[in-house]
């Protein structure tokens, strides 16, 4: 190549200076040469502009991988070893022409020299290995087949203390705290317990067009061995609270299963979801006094309109014949009849809390409701439920059949920024099953006629939520009417709060609670953890007061909970 550049300019240097090269003729060789060296430059100026044009090609080529690579952010870098133990090529980021001068006889290299990569840094292990690859990326929700799962629950360590020993757990019985006279009035109580811990799970999916809920939940207050719980390894017993499927397409809503009864207040349209009701922010788990609710199982079917604003649902539910007292406890409710075919039906016809499953029933309680939701700041329903009561009078061969019922009014708004009014009441003729079972259902008379007892609720509060603190405060109260008769033998009294009954026939309950609860932190991935608080002060008075005795129960409790709530979070289903 050297010697070509260098004939090259001879040729050149004779072309415009008149000279010939040694040897030759000038006036018959420097033409013919002249000519020669032209055609060679050009030639050579050819061969050049045409192997430029090819590097150029390939530099562009190369250029267009980079480009390609660099987008997809799927290729690896590998180290120049492993590349020659390939064969692979490594792209260099700065491509070069080689300094080797090329002949025209020489094609040029297709492979270009490639830069070294600079090493990749080790991967550093996370000190979390159960960690996503990031806080958005991180799914809070499981897919089983085409399902998403998401646990359900919490578990919380709680603390009570009341200053009379209603040797009642952790829920307040409203019903029965001791006088002041009683032993038990004379003691206080302290506890620690861990069973309003809840577990369960959540499945969605959307199917053929219709998007389904399973939906389970279950608490550790179920009845427990006195040795087991509180002597020796506190064997607290799982206990069922829900366990329904809910099924919407369209405007049209079907839920079947164990849910909280549709008769409880919502805050929210009439879901069935813990997060759409209203049982307060208290942390008894048995929550308020005043309150309409029950955990049972039932079919609901529901009609959406106007975007959800609207919703009108009629429920069947389990239906209970109830004349027991003080939330579920036998002996303290209604005094039957003397007469030995109708004093024995407690525990059969009717429940005194002694034996539900021998209780017969007409019909399934009928629960009509209608909510009115105008925005997502406020709330209205309405809500009723017609119940049949059916007693068999032996002695007799008569029947005595009566329907009873109650209408509810609920409604709740946010009238300020994070504060909110919830009020929630309910009335009713032979409804007191659903008032917590503060109140019996009805009474029978001599003849075995049934007879309804007016009894009602209400719960009014607020909620003030600023940034990650709840604070709250309510007013609950229970009313059970006075419905008393004659014995066939004209003296004795029978029925409920008749003079002289005994002081668990309750006339009026009322309960004063604030508290807070305050987020200590939370994440969708992490869960969260909260500490809560609450006082409760309650009173209740019976219809009868005896010579020297009080003519009220009171008590003052204070609870103290830690709470870790499980992570995860639905998507959004359309």
């Amino acid at each position: 190549m050297k010697h070509s550049r260098l004939t090259t300019l001879v040729a050149v240097f004779a072309l415009f200076a008149g000279l010939s090269p040694a040897g030759e003729t000038p006036q018959t060789t420097a033409k013919e040469q002249n000519t020669a060296a032209i055609e060679t430059l050009k030639k050579q100026l050819a061969d050049q502009q045409k192997q430029i044009d090819e590097l150029r090609q390939i530099v562009l080529g190369q250029k267009n991988q980079i480009d390609t690579v660099a987008n997809k952010d799927a290729v690896a870098i590998s180290t120049p070893a492993a590349a020659q133990s390939t064969g692979a090529q490594i792209a260099s980021t700065v491509p070069y022409i080689p300094s080797t001068v090329l002949s025209k006889a020489s094609p040029l290299p297709l492979t270009i020299p490639a830069q070294a990569p600079a090493a990749a840094k080790p991967a550093v292990a996370p000190s979390n290995p159960c960690e996503a690859a990031g806080e958005a990326k991180s799914p809070t929700f499981i897919h089983i087949g085409d399902t998403c799962l998401v646990p359900v629950g919490f578990m919380d360590f709680t603390a009570v203390w009341r200053d009379k020993n209603a040797a009642s757990g952790i829920g307040t019985n409203f019903s029965s705290i001791p006088f002041g006279n009683a032993t038990a009035g004379k003691l206080s109580e302290f506890r620690f317990s861990p069973q309003n811990s809840r577990l369960g799970f959540r499945f969605d999916g959307n199917w053929k067009g219709a998007h389904f809920i399973g939906y389970n939940e279950f608490d550790f207050l179920g009845t427990s061995g006195g040795n087991n719980l509180g002597v020796t390894n506190g064997a607290v017993v799982p206990r069922l609270r829900l366990y329904w499927v809910d099924v919407r397409k369209d405007n049209l809503e079907v839920l079947a299963g164990q849910s909280w009864s549709m008769l409880t207040p919502n805050r929210k349209g009439i879901s069935a979801l813990p997060g759409d009701l209203f049982y307060s922010q208290v942390v008894d788990v048995n929550y308020m006094a005043g309150l309409t609710w029950t955990r049972q199982p039932g079919i609901r079917f529901l009609v959406h309109g106007m975007s959800d604003k609207v919703t009108l649902g009629v429920s069947f539910e389990q239906p209970d014949q109830y004349i027991g007292g003080s939330a579920g406890t036998s002996a303290t409710g209604v005094v039957l009849p003397a007469a030995a075919a109708l004093s024995g039906i407690g525990g059969s016809q009717v429940d005194n809390a002694s034996n539900f499953i021998n209780t017969p029933n007409v019909h399934p309680d009928i629960i009509a409701k209608v909510a009115f939701d105008p925005s997502a700041k406020f709330h209205f329903e309405v809500g009723g439920v017609e119940r049949t009561f059916k007693i068999y009078n032996s002695a007799t061969n008569t029947y005595s059949t009566k329907a009873g019922g109650g209408v509810l009014l609920s409604a709740n708004g946010e009238v300020a920024k994070g504060f909110r009014l919830l009020t929630t009441n309910f009335w009713s003729d032979g409804g007191g099953r659903y008032l917590f079972g503060t109140a019996p259902d009805f009474i029978l008379r001599a003849n075995g006629d049934v007879s309804p007892i007016h009894a009602g609720g209400t719960v009014d509060g607020f909620e003030y939520t600023v940034k990650n603190t709840l604070v709250y405060g309510y007013f609950g109260a229970y009313y059970i009417g006075r419905n008393t008769a004659l014995d066939a033998n004209g003296t004795t009294k029978i029925g409920y709060g008749f003079a002289n009954s005994a002081n668990s026939n309750n006339r009026l309950i009322q309960e004063i609670s604030f508290g807070f609860n305050q987020t200590l932190w939370k994440s969708p991935r992490y869960g969260a953890i909260n500490a809560m608080g609450q006082y409760e002060y309650l009173v209740r008075n019976p219809w009868a007061v005896l010579a020297n005795q009080p003519k009220s129960a009171h008590d003052n409790t204070i609870y103290f909970n830690l709470r870790y709530t499980l992570p995860g979070g639905m998507p959004s289903f359309k």
